[in-house]
């Protein structure tokens, strides 16, 4: 009997389940569960960013389950990475990890998404390039932001850790997730979760600074229909975008070059299987393993931090400004085509396709059921998608060389 007993409490004591309440670390463990059940909620009960949110706070729920061994940060951390420890020591999530770190999973979320993005409206009215550059703002405002927080409070990021959390400015969460993995991949985690959880807020957060920042009548301009664009001009603007955008900003290229090959397989017409896979079956399988393994480094070592806070309410003055800036900018082009662009559309150029040309028609309709600027948004809204690239690019290529 003694025997029976003996081995049942061997059992439990080396079972995950003595870790979780032992000492300081099992609290820390029982807390990142605690948060990545409340993250898997908010992914199925309110629908923020589930696609991807939910394979996150799987991959954190995983990472942070005592003696799984699932994923070693320790292999990740030096300057050089020792592959093949990974392949024949690292857990599953190590293995898996190797697209993030390789700068794999991104770029091919991106030609999935140039698989399905219309550039249209677009090159129909190349104005709103602009208001997509524009949006920008909030990147670079709150880089030199976070570079001056330590000034003012106890919370200190240095220019790599700053770069990671001023992307989130661009909502657009592959961008993120490809700058923070090379300059601040501790914080991989933290920024990833911030950066989706912002864009899924897309609807709650950026109708009131939109409000705030016009007037009723320009919230009811009704915009000229934009002009139809042919075949032609759909299939040369992705080859002379990247090829422009590449030249200039070398490390834009991965992100570029697989948007606009999506783009370009897309509008030729001709390789309709390559397409659907690119916009089903692959882009599935990569939100998949590219969620689960950024949840993955969100460990409590690197994530139950104050540096996590202060990325939370950076990424949302990152994403804010970005939205203000593209809002004033469409003033802007107000008063300069003399009320013929509503200032509304301006706020889609954050990125976060479609959502953010869908808040910019509901806000214009508020104003004037009539008026339908959904296609006029979309212009800065893809626009914002390229912007975000470019500016990850500008970024990975002034501090990549400080990298390790």
């Amino acid at each position: 009997m003694s025997i029976f007993l003996d081995t049942i409490k061997s059992i439990f004591t080396d079972s995950g389940f003595a870790q979780l309440f032992a000492g300081t670390d099992g609290i820390k463990s029982l807390i990142m569960l605690a948060i990545a059940g409340f993250l898997v909620w908010l992914a199925i009960k309110k629908q923020f960013e589930p696609l991807l949110l939910l394979s996150i706070a799987f991959g954190m729920l995983l990472t942070n389950l005592p003696i799984a061994g699932l994923y070693h940060p320790s292999m990740f951390n030096g300057a050089e990475v020792d592959y093949m420890e990974v392949l024949h020591n690292g857990g599953l999530l190590d293995i898996l990890y190797l697209g993030v770190k390789l700068g794999i999973y991104p770029p091919l979320i991106f030609l999935g998404i140039g698989a399905m993005t219309d550039f249209g409206p677009l090159i129909a009215n190349p104005k709103s390039f602009l208001l997509g550059a524009a949006a920008q703002a909030g990147i670079f405002f709150t880089f030199v932001g976070a570079m001056a927080l330590g000034e003012f409070t106890p919370i200190q990021f240095n220019a790599l850790e700053a770069a990671g959390i001023a992307i989130i400015g661009g909502a657009d969460g592959p961008t993120a997730i490809q700058v923070a993995r090379q300059l601040s991949p501790h914080l991989l985690g933290s920024i990833a979760v911030a950066a989706y959880s912002y864009m899924a807020l897309v609807p709650v957060i950026q109708p009131p600074i939109m409000r705030a920042l016009t007037t009723k009548k320009e919230r009811a301009v009704v915009m000229e229909q934009l002009r139809p664009v042919s075949k032609t001009e759909k299939m040369i603007f992705p080859v002379v975008v990247t090829l422009i955008i590449s030249l200039l900003i070398p490390d834009s290229a991965p992100l570029i070059g697989m948007l606009m090959l999506g783009n370009l397989m897309k509008e030729s017409g001709v390789v309709d299987r390559l397409v659907k896979t690119a916009q089903n079956e692959l882009m599935n399988i990569v939100t998949i393993f590219l969620g689960v393994t950024v949840g993955a480094t969100a460990q409590a070592e690197t994530f139950l931090t104050a540096q996590t806070v202060g990325i939370v309410l950076l990424g949302l003055v990152a994403f804010s400004i970005g939205t203000a800036a593209g809002v004033l900018f469409g003033k802007l082009m107000y008063i300069a085509t003399k009320g013929k662009v509503n200032p509304l559309i301006g706020s889609a150029g954050v990125s976060a396709v479609p959502m953010a040309a869908r808040v910019s028609q509901k806000v214009g309709q508020e104003e004037n059921p009539t008026n339908y600027l959904l296609m006029h948004a979309m212009g800065p809204n893809v626009s914002g998608v390229i912007g975000s690239a470019v500016a990850a690019g500008v970024l990975l290529q002034i501090l990549g060389p400080y990298v390790g």
